[in-house]
């Protein structure tokens, strides 16, 4: 039997995507997914692109700003629109590497902490710009993983939220890997409530939650997702 196409996948990860919101009681269309593109040959990319997959996700600045240029140089000679792509950063920012990564994604899902958030706020005011973004909050309490501390509670996101320059338009987080679906929805969940309890706060519409990947994303789904970051089962193992 002949391998998948990377858009028989595509549709595959689709359907089970609506499935989730419609089994949760949601719109079909209430989650958008974002493929993760990290280390992908980029034919492989314009092949998801060309299914219509626009939304891109990346989390190493150096490789990310040398493959949006290459892979719109690729979506050119393919007679595809170029202007279409929205890339996510998505993996850990360094506060030495913002004045790189500012101003180059349509959307940063990883801010992690209030000095980020800070040197994002100057360098988008100096730039007379918006940046959007999002707050990583640590919801599985692992020490390796990155976030705004939960117990910060939601005082901490509504100083970030009054920074000039930024645009807050929600919270990401990460599921323990491994864990089972009562441990993952209740994560999920908390940070679903955190968002609420940050509407109230700040009177932001906060609309966004990015959380959810390849082995978790129906479950983060089912407590609110409405971005899921998915790699593997799109594109395959990683070629690099």
């Amino acid at each position: 039997m002949a391998a998948q196409t990377v858009a028989e996948r595509l549709d595959e990860v689709r359907a089970r995507i609506t499935n989730a919101c419609v089994r949760a009681g949601r719109p079909a269309d209430a989650t958008r997914l974002v493929a993760v593109s990290k280390r992908i040959p980029l034919p492989l990319v314009v092949e998801a692109c060309r299914a219509g997959q626009w939304d891109l996700g990346e989390n190493r600045i150096p490789e990310a700003l040398d493959r949006q240029p290459e892979l719109e140089r690729l979506l050119d000679a393919a007679g595809l629109p170029a202007a279409n792509l929205r890339w996510h950063f998505i993996g850990h920012l360094q506060s030495n590497k913002a004045g790189k990564a500012a101003g180059r994604f349509h959307m940063l899902h990883s801010v992690d902490s209030a000095k980020l958030a800070t040197r994002l706020s100057r360098l988008a005011t100096e730039a007379g710009r918006s940046e959007r973004i999002l707050l990583e909050i640590n919801i599985s309490g692992e020490e390796q993983k990155t976030g705004l501390d939960r117990s910060l509670g939601v005082e901490t996101v509504a100083r970030i939220a009054e920074l000039p320059g930024l645009e807050l338009i929600g919270l990401m987080g990460m599921g323990r890997y491994g864990a089972e679906e009562r441990e993952l929805r209740a994560g999920f969940a908390d940070l679903r409530n955190l968002c609420e309890e940050a509407r109230t706060e700040t009177g932001l519409p906060l609309p966004e939650l990015s959380m959810g990947m390849s082995g978790d994303f129906e479950a983060a789904i089912a407590e609110g997702s409405t971005l899921v970051r998915i790699g593997g089962a799109i594109f395959g193992p990683r070629q690099y």
